[in-house]
């Protein structure tokens, strides 16, 4: 409770809004030390009862926090890879993780990185795989661009409606923020799951009873695992 009392400190005036607005979006995506969503939440909410124009500077600064660290861990993904690998997909759930991002990648390209944002986990994995897999730099930089503007956008305007219905009690609006931004987000997972299970029937019904198992992968790798030092093709799956 006393880091929420320090968020709800923050005001358009303080020095500490415009750091914490940058600093904890970008770090957030290597170093969750503060889910970065909880911090512009609050922002928004602090800030509710103001229109001041800087306002519009934190939400700017919320954005590139969260650019930079969707390039920075791009950035640990190619130059890193194995050591990424090895501290954060380790192990079974680790490897379906990565497995999944770049399944999601060629298939949907800048359109899940985009979404990714919004995703539990999502950010992490799919930034990472990036590097990873090689995607096509310039591309991640406008698709993160955009991510990180809408991304701001919603959880400051998600704080600052919670800040309006309780203006005399800072605290009790960043957990409205914070209680709408739980309900969104867990309809977006539960969304993301009915999609997967629905693309796996798909799937299984394409194949026939007849397939046989594992089919459309070579030997010894599982389907949608691509080689070492294999790159996704540049075409594929970037259309928006």
């Amino acid at each position: 409770m006393t880091g929420l009392a320090a968020l709800t400190g923050l005001a358009v005036a303080s020095p500490l809004s415009y750091l914490a607005a940058v600093a904890i979006p970008a770090l957030d995506a290597l170093i969750p030390l503060l889910p970065s969503e909880t911090a512009v939440i609050a922002l928004g909410a602090a800030t509710a009862g103001s229109h001041d124009p800087r306002i519009a500077v934190l939400v700017a600064l919320a954005a590139f926090g969260a650019f930079l660290g969707d390039n920075l861990a791009y950035l640990v993904g190619c130059r890193f890879g194995p050591f990424a690998r090895r501290r954060l997909f380790a192990g079974v759930r680790g490897g379906q993780r990565l497995d999944w991002a770049r399944r999601s990648l060629e298939r949907y390209g800048a359109r899940v990185i985009v979404a990714c944002r919004f995703i539990p986990g999502g950010r992490t994995a799919v930034t990472l795989a990036c590097g990873l897999v090689g995607y096509p730099r310039r591309r991640f930089m406008a698709a993160t661009a955009c991510a990180g503007v809408l991304w701001a956008g919603y959880a400051f305007l998600l704080g600052r409606l919670g800040g309006q219905a309780f203006g005399d009690q800072p605290w009790a609006g960043l957990l409205l923020g914070l209680g709408l931004s739980l309900v969104i987000t867990m309809v977006i997972e539960a969304g993301r799951r009915v999609w997967q299970r629905r693309a796996r029937a798909a799937g299984a019904g394409a194949a026939g009873p007849g397939a046989p198992a594992g089919s459309g992968a070579p030997a010894g790798r599982a389907p949608g695992q691509r080689a070492a030092g294999e790159r996704v093709p540049a075409g594929r799956g970037t259309a928006s």
